[in-house]
């Protein structure tokens, strides 16, 4: 026992001490848009807070020469720099690279759009800062860039993965723990399309307070379940979870929008990365239920006081994050 607890207080402390890793990374964004023959307007967009943004910088082909210098600005949550260039002999068959990927976690996207009609999507990870431009892309090509940036999205939120966490120590029936995720990615894919595509918004730093506060609602339904009596979270897990996904689903949204993913691709884009939401999300559970039964197992506990001892730690990680999303007001 005096294991476990020395466990829970160090993973408490450890999530405590980092609120930034509550929030999903969000990727740099390249878009080049071919203006006319061998002419290309750019726009690159990195991730910033204030003043303070990612040392990220383009480095185009050396056919490539800036025909003025890039105007730059800060727009909500990001740096932003737009000018044009003038590639010699186009793009196609030339490397474009990212410097200062290597040493971040975070991928950048690039978008180029050709005078023919023709686009190309890519994806740079900090493993592969640089890329080949090639030809037109498949459906099929542009679709499987946003099914992993959805998977890799819920698994490098740590607010989203701690709310499905939570539903996961609250439901114990395999079917409908399955319906109740779905539900949220449900609500989720509903406010991430809507903010998406403009129809409707809602301030980002009352959401992400409002997202801390539905794991700490979750985390206090933990806390007090009881065997002879059922909660509201207990009798309807899928209306809690979709009530909650609406709002996660405008977090996401707000930093998607921050970063300006094409609209063009949006359809195709937001299919598929709830797709991947989805999958990582199952991912996500199959490797919580084999660490669960680990530690069922190691410490000799049983199941009731893990989940009281994780619905605490969860309120005071998520009470941590509320307290510091409150204070950037």
């Amino acid at each position: 026992m005096m294991r476990f607890c020395t466990l829970l207080a160090i993973l408490s402390l450890a999530f405590v001490a980092s609120p930034a890793a509550a929030h999903e990374m969000r990727p740099a964004y390249l878009d080049m848009r071919e203006t006319a023959p061998d002419e290309f307007a750019l726009v690159w967009k990195v991730p910033a807070q204030g003043e303070m943004r990612l040392g990220l910088y383009v480095r185009l082909p050396d056919t490539c020469r800036a025909n003025a210098k890039p105007r730059r600005s800060i727009e909500g949550g990001a740096y932003i720099e737009r000018w044009s260039a003038t590639c010699e002999g186009g793009l196609k068959g030339k490397e474009i690279a990212i410097d200062g990927l290597r040493s971040t976690m975070t991928d950048a996207l690039a978008r180029i759009a050709h005078r023919d009609g023709t686009t190309e999507i890519s994806r740079l990870k900090p493993e592969a800062p640089t890329f080949i431009v090639a030809d037109a892309q498949t459906s099929l090509e542009v679709a499987s860039t946003y099914f992993r940036l959805g998977v890799d999205h819920i698994l490098s939120g740590f607010d989203h993965l701690l709310f499905v966490f939570a539903l996961f120590l609250l439901i114990r029936d395999p079917v409908i723990l399955i319906k109740t995720v779905t539900a949220f990615t449900i609500a989720h894919s509903i406010t991430l399309a809507g903010a998406s595509l403009g129809y409707f918004s809602l301030p980002q730093k009352p959401v992400e307070a409002t997202i801390a506060l539905s794991i700490a609602f979750v985390a206090s339904e933990l806390v007090k379940m009881k065997p002879d009596s059922k909660r509201l979270s207990e009798s309807y897990p899928w209306l809690v979870a979709f009530a909650f996904g609406l709002l996660h689903g405008f977090g996401f949204a707000g930093a998607l929008k921050e970063i300006g993913l094409p609209q063009s691709d949006v359809p195709l884009a937001l299919l598929t990365f709830n797709v991947g939401v989805e999958v990582g999300q199952l991912l996500f559970l199959t490797l919580a239920f084999v660490l669960l039964r680990a530690f069922i197992g190691l410490f000799s506990i049983s199941f009731a006081l893990l989940r009281t001892a994780s619905g605490y730690l969860l309120g005071a990680i998520s009470t941590f994050w509320l307290v510091g999303r409150l204070a950037s007001f």
